[in-house]
């Protein structure tokens, strides 16, 4: 999990007690989430991650709606009872079908369903979900509204701060504002925006500038809004000093 550094009380206390309230065995704080990883965070990892972070809120690999709907979704959506809170990505861009995958989701016993809005990669793209959604803000909100319509359990999206030349703080503001409409109140924000082209997945990780203070700055315009950051989290102590200003971090590779 993530380096420790020397330790402020508050990051002790956070890895003595957790960082979770309980509620009846079930924690709904997110200050602490493992991202979605494709080819990572399957079932067996997630486990493990449960063993390592007992507090931890877990995510699945990105599982596209349309493999839910038409493939085995049992298979798909196994996991053991050790992994809650665990949350389902989904990848999709049709209302309906993404409205029945959450259904399945939910039926399945997972906490939350997430909608991936973040990915780059040519693949995701040529599905047409992912960071290049963004620049449909109205179908993400179709989509958002059709699956809090099919499901009582929160629907989420993990998004980031831009794509392409489309990278203002107006941009995203007016993206998390249009979805959250439809009724998304929680947001996890990659603070990089993405390239749709001439970088790999690897490398929109890592080549576009992080940007928390245009997170902060989201935080503080919509305060009613839930709002994790995302990228480049290594130490306790990076992340920890978030949550003066953030509602939780989500960290990737370093996990």
């Amino acid at each position: 999990m993530l380096a420790n550094t020397a330790e402020t009380p508050q990051a002790a206390n956070i890895r003595k007690t957790g960082p979770f309230p309980d509620e009846g065995g079930i924690t709904t704080d997110r200050r602490l989430s493992v991202a979605p990883m494709m080819d990572r965070t399957d079932r067996h990892l997630r486990y493990l991650l449960r063993l390592l972070a007992p507090h931890a809120r877990l995510y699945t690999e990105m599982i596209t709606a349309r493999a839910l709907v038409r493939g085995d979704a049992e298979r798909l959506l196994r996991f053991d009872a050790a992994e809650h809170p665990v949350a389902l990505q989904l990848g999709g861009s049709e209302p309906g079908e993404l409205a029945k995958a959450a259904r399945l989701g939910e039926d399945a016993g997972y906490d939350e369903i997430n909608l991936n809005v973040g990915c780059p990669s040519d693949r995701v793209q040529a599905g047409c979900f992912g960071a290049a959604l963004m620049l449909e803000p109205k179908r993400v909100a179709d989509c958002v509204r059709a699956m809090r319509a099919a499901v009582a359990v929160p629907v989420t999206v993990k998004t980031r701060l831009g794509v392409d030349h489309h990278d203002s703080y107006e941009f995203v503001r007016d993206f998390v504002g249009e979805v959250a409409a439809a009724g998304c109140a929680t947001f996890i924000v990659h603070a990089r925006k993405a390239w749709l082209s001439g970088l790999s997945p690897r490398e929109n990780r890592e080549i576009p500038p992080l940007d928390y203070a245009r997170v902060h700055r989201l935080k503080r315009e919509l305060p009613e809004l839930t709002v994790v950051i995302n990228g480049g989290f290594v130490t306790l102590e990076d992340s920890v000093a978030q949550l003066a200003q953030l509602d939780g971090v989500m960290i990737g590779r370093a996990a």
